[in-house]
């Protein structure tokens, strides 16, 4: 297949190219970078500097669009929600359009999205059947980011949504950062540590993303996550005996508020999500618990499996 990724450079994205281009797929990577894409992604990969240069003579098979700024990080001021927003809804906009145009419409459009769309719902299991709460604007952000992909489907293109957890892999991604601290023996619990975390391996994203493109009758949101969620208690517990230090911390949540401001919603959110529709599906993960996920990032060989 001929496919379209935005995103392409980032933890996920290039994973994902570095698969598809394996089992043979040809791919182009939209980039504002368009010169790093084949030392990021492979050097067999195309790129665009900008959606512009989708022309409407240009055929993809399927569109992927994992493109976005890290929601991590900096403060969630006025211009920083701007930034979140536009690198996710206005480039999906834009990317709609673009299919709107193109002579030869796309098969599908696979869209990220993330579990936070179904907003902080504490022990409810969350499943793809699960209405969402309106409480922050991470779910805003998830929740328009999914609104303004899902119109695609008036060119006839089947849409579906990654509704993603924290993804869990070597040499990046939200563990990367973790390490450290966790590392001097300052892991910390997290409020009180009650939140549930959705998680997920890297190569189980990427093989569910894969059964997405192939499965022609599947579309709608899905939970990339693993069947075994934790609560934050237990992710710092898991990740210090791992790694055999102590984690006998932790940062009240009045803390996190003050210091993150809104971002907190992130740290303390709740979203107990399980991956019904992949489970009907008969889905096999590799990674079903935490445990074996984290060892695998941490010390499996580079070499094996995905890196």
């Amino acid at each position: 297949m001929r496919i379209l990724i935005t995103g392409g450079t980032g933890f996920i994205g290039r994973n994902l190219c570095k698969e598809l281009l394996r089992v043979g797929h040809q791919l182009t990577v939209l980039s504002r970078k368009p010169e790093t894409v084949p030392e990021k992604c492979g050097v067999e990969v195309s790129a665009l500097g900008s959606l512009e240069e989708w022309t409407p003579e240009l055929h993809f098979d399927a569109v992927i669009n994992l493109a976005g700024e890290p929601i991590v990080g900096s403060r969630w001021s006025e211009r920083r929600k701007r930034i979140l927003w536009d690198s996710r809804i206005t480039l999906t906009e834009r990317l709609v359009d673009a299919i709107r145009k193109a002579k030869s419409k796309p098969r599908v459009l696979i869209s990220g999205s993330a579990v936070g769309v179904y907003g902080n719902q504490g022990d409810t299991i969350l499943d793809e059947n699960s209405a969402p709460v309106p409480n922050g604007f991470g779910q805003k952000l998830c929740q328009a980011w999914e609104d303004v992909a899902l119109q695609a489907r008036e060119c006839g293109v089947r849409v579906c949504l990654l509704r993603t957890g924290l993804v869990i892999g070597k040499n990046g991604g939200f563990l990367q950062k973790m390490l450290l601290p966790f590392k001097l023996g300052l892991g910390a619990r997290l409020g009180n540590g009650k939140q549930w975390m959705s998680w997920v391996h890297i190569k189980d994203h990427i093989a569910m993303t894969q059964y997405l493109l192939g499965s022609h009758a599947l579309d709608g949101p899905f939970n990339l996550t693993a069947p075994e969620p934790v609560t934050n208690e237990e992710f710092t517990q898991s990740l210090a005996r791992i790694l055999k230090r102590p984690a006998l911390l932790s940062v009240p949540a009045w803390f996190l508020r003050l210091s993150a401001g809104e971002m907190a919603e992130l740290m303390l959110g709740s979203q107990r999500a399980l991956p019904k529709r992949f489970q009907n599906e008969h889905f096999k993960f590799s990674y079903k618990t935490l445990g074996s996920a984290l060892w695998d990032a941490l010390f499996a060989s580079r070499d094996a499996n995905i890196s």
